[in-house]
């Protein structure tokens, strides 16, 4: 059992992302939270990982999310967490505190948007962070997370 838990990623998506494919589709696009958690799923498994994907708009929930990841000792964690990256200290100091491998995500560059959004708490927990890829860059980001972790692509 310890075996199955240790090749699990967590994927978490932060406040409004349920919104995605409606919300401000010129920024984000059209794909709906559901694309992005099929295409998560998908990724992970060419990699021999399993993609636990989780919402929410508390950031408490967020949190225990992190947590969890840490007593079930999943392998990496990627984070979109949407407007708390550059508000959110809590969920810095919850990343930091588990020592878990993280990506972060953000469907837009958040380099050229607004400037409030131009700093990332979570970023600064991450061992990398991607933007502006639209979903792809959660593709992209459990790639990397992968190659970190020593998962190798199968077949």
């Amino acid at each position: 059992m310890a075996q199955a838990s240790a090749a699990t990623i967590y994927v978490l998506n932060g406040p409004n992302l349920n919104m995605l494919g409606t919300r401000e589709p010129e920024t984000y696009g059209h794909a709906r939270l559901a694309d992005v958690e099929k295409l998560c799923v998908e990724t992970a498994a060419q990699f021999g990982l399993k993609a636990d994907c989780r919402q929410s708009n508390r950031e408490g929930e967020l949190i225990d999310f992190i947590h969890e990841a840490h007593a079930k000792k999943a392998a990496g964690i990627i984070i979109n967490a949407g407007g708390y990256s550059h508000t959110s200290i809590a969920l810095h100091d919850a990343l930091v505190a588990v020592k878990i491998p993280t990506v972060e995500v953000h469907i837009s560059n958040i380099h050229a948007r607004e400037s409030f959004r131009h700093h990332s708490f979570t970023a600064m927990a991450a061992f990398a962070s991607l933007c502006g890829f639209g979903i792809d860059g959660y593709r992209l980001a459990i790639s990397g997370l992968a190659a970190k972790i020593g998962s190798k692509a199968k077949g």
